[in-house]
């Protein structure tokens, strides 16, 4: 956080601490206090100018927007919370190291006796900057070294080169982002990539190089992002001792498809939310810009939590997705869905529920997933109010079905085949935050309606990641 300092209007005595200006700053008059309330609230001000001072490289024209609303102000404590705001807004930008803010009385010939002056002091980013970090994904871990250019052209784009080195995973990419001046959430993204990984469970090795472009904005309350992206997949066998489906599904592939993701998104955490809801929709469709694979596919997500009683968080959720293939060419074992590990149907292996053929999982076109947990703290609630509060109980009950649909039939049938063979399981663990990054789950499993070919996982199941059913 900054600091907001501020000189007083003569006379304008008012009370420091309360809003977070030092008291040493101002001139102050010895009137009750009431009534330092009550001019503090009640003189109406002027922001005269506003100045930005410390740029190098950055265009004026895109911080207009940013900081136009100091403007609206018409009182002290209207300026100086407009004032943070600004500043909120120009740290969002990403080109700036620091922003402090400073409001004095204004100055000049044209001086009005109730005007301010408002100046944000800015230390801009370097030009380069490096970055190494490690990353967390479902049931994967990645070592990530990063190069960015912040501000190239001198209106909040950038730059971005990255190198990922994970566990089943190897990609690097260049991407560079642009924002709308004064829309940030509206952003335009290009990407080009190459991405390497490995899927024991399918005994398949992919590697895909392409490339994508982005748009993202905000509807209401809704986020949106539209997708293009074309690339070039090649498809390989990870073991000598993979299926021949697998072996047929290897080769070359191009993809051309246009995506629309909407996101409502209340949650007050993204790891470990104690209350919100998430609503996510996807739809792709692919093959009618080019290359040689089409589908329809279908996707969502649902969240609800709630807080009950001592500090106990109910959560449930419902995954599901549905996969048409266009044409007359069937779907591709990349592009079908997978099910089942400690990130979704717990007790079950990661991604081994469903058609398999000599013991590779194959996914499928169409699955459902929810899922009913508790969170309560720690018993005795060691480390209250410290370290002990990134620690949670867990009780959970999961169940779902990963099957393929014959769409000759009606929906009635899909339903059906959907509500056969449901796997579930239920059990109880641990769960420790790891900040706003990932969170870990420890678990006690108890597999339940297993089929022949499930994998699964009975007892004690550790997971990793971010997106957890």
């Amino acid at each position: 956080m900054g600091t907001v300092h501020a000189r007083s209007l003569d006379p304008l005595p008012m009370q420091g601490p309360e809003l977070g200006v030092q008291a040493d700053d101002m001139d102050l008059g010895e009137p009750e206090q009431e009534e330092k309330q009550e001019v503090l609230e009640n003189k109406d001000v002027v922001v005269q100018h506003v100045h930005i001072d410390g740029l190098g490289r950055t265009k004026e024209d895109i911080l207009t927007y940013e900081v136009a609303d100091v403007f609206r102000a018409r009182n002290l404590i209207d300026v100086m919370k407009k004032s943070h705001e600004a500043r909120q807004k120009l740290l969002r930008l990403g080109i700036f190291r620091h922003v402090e803010v400073v409001i004095d009385t204004a100055e000049g010939v044209d001086a009005l006796p109730n005007g301010l002056d408002v100046t944000f002091e800015v230390k801009e980013l370097r030009r380069m900057t490096g970055s190494y970090n490690t990353m967390v994904g479902n049931n994967e871990g990645s070592m990530v070294l990063g190069l960015k250019l912040p501000n190239v052209f001198g209106r909040a784009e950038k730059l971005t080169f990255q190198f990922s080195y994970g566990t089943k995973e190897t990609s690097y990419g260049l991407s560079f982002f642009k924002p709308q001046p004064g829309h940030f959430e509206r952003n335009f993204s290009i990407n080009l990539y190459k991405v390497t990984g490995q899927f024991p469970w399918s005994s398949l090795r992919e590697t895909d190089r392409g490339v994508s472009t982005e748009f993202s904005f905000p509807i209401w309350r809704t986020n949106h992002t539209l997708k293009w992206e074309g690339v070039w997949r090649e498809l390989g066998c990870l073991a000598r001792t993979a299926s021949f489906f697998v072996r047929e599904e290897s080769g070359h592939s191009l993809k051309s498809s246009l995506s629309h993701t909407m996101v409502i998104d209340t949650r007050n955490s993204t790891i470990l939310p104690r209350k919100g809801a998430l609503l996510k929709i996807n739809q792709e469709l692919a093959g009618y810009t080019g290359g040689d694979v089409s589908f329809l596919k279908e996707d969502f997500e649902i969240q609800l939590n709630k807080t009950l009683f001592w500090d106990s968080v109910l959560s449930t959720s419902l995954w599901g997705g549905m996969l048409l293939p266009l044409g007359d060419k069937p779907s591709s074992i990349a592009d079908r869905f997978y099910l089942g590990g400690p990130t979704s149907v717990r007790g079950f292996s990661m991604y081994s529920i469903g058609p398999q053929s000599e013991g590779d999982y194959l996914g499928g076109e169409a699955y459902w997933a929810g899922g009913l947990h508790l969170y309560t703290p720690l018993p005795f609630r060691p480390g209250r109010g410290g370290f002990g509060e990134l620690f949670r109980t867990h009780f959970f009950l999961n169940a779902g079905n990963l099957c393929n649909l014959n769409y000759g039939e009606g929906p009635r049938a899909h339903l059906s085949k959907l509500a056969e063979c449901i796997r579930w399981s239920y059990g109880a663990g641990i769960v420790l935050r790891l900040g706003n990054i990932a969170r870990l789950e420890l678990n006690y499993c108890i597999p339940m309606g297993v089929q022949s070919g499930d994998r699964i996982c009975d007892g004690v199941q550790f997971g990793a990641g971010i997106r957890f059913l």
